[in-house]
């Protein structure tokens, strides 16, 4: 794994996360738990309504833990309930903290290769609806990362397990000097509850 991204893990380890917050990850790493115990893959779609921040830096950072950790056969999507774009300053905020990111296309839906490791495959990503065809049909977990994909997505097709575990959404810091410091925040509170999952996960 890139040495950045070992020294970001590293600094994340002290982050106090709620009992309240442990709650909610509960299931999903139960969730977890029971595929690898019976040894079927894992798929997991991050959703967020626009698919262009929360649901990208939870895929990325899904993705980097289970892989910290050793968890094999897991592979992480996000979608949305639209296709907008992945944020540029997502891309900006997981460079800073490590990943190696090569922008493929630039459209006005640009496509990312984002790599964690040297000999694992790039984790693409842009904005696409949750059941995408880029996206697994069903035998998947669905993570709702945000208030307005819970309740606006009853139901969502093809997914066997859902879980609403919610972020505040760094947008609201956009176009403001406090910008760059809110989207690393929000970036190391979902690493740090992705590295809490994965931790509890037995091989």
């Amino acid at each position: 794994m890139n040495h950045k991204i070992i020294t970001t893990i590293e600094s994340i380890l002290t982050n106090s996360i709620s009992e309240e917050r442990k709650t909610v990850l509960q299931p999903l790493a139960d969730y977890i738990q029971r595929k690898v115990r019976e040894n079927q893959t894992i798929r997991l779609n991050f959703i967020c309504t626009h698919n262009s921040r929360r649901s990208h830096l939870s895929q990325i950072w899904a993705q980097t833990m289970a892989y910290h950790f050793g968890i094999t056969n897991v592979f992480c999507y996000s979608g949305g309930t639209e296709a907008t774009a992945m944020f540029p300053k997502v891309a900006e905020t997981l460079s800073d903290q490590g990943f190696q990111i090569q922008k493929l296309s630039g459209t006005e839906n640009p496509v990312y290769a984002i790599k964690y490791a040297e000999n694992e495959a790039a984790v693409i990503c842009f904005s696409k609806e949750y059941n995408s065809e880029f996206n697994p049909k069903n035998e998947f977990g669905a993570i709702m990362t945000c208030n307005n994909a819970d309740e606006g997505c009853p139901l969502v097709f093809g997914a066997e397990a859902r879980f609403p575990i919610k972020y505040d959404d760094p947008k609201v810091s956009d176009n403001t000097p406090q910008q760059t410091e809110v989207y690393a925040e929000r970036s190391l509170q979902i690493a740090a509850e992705m590295f809490y999952v994965f931790s509890l996960v037995n091989k």
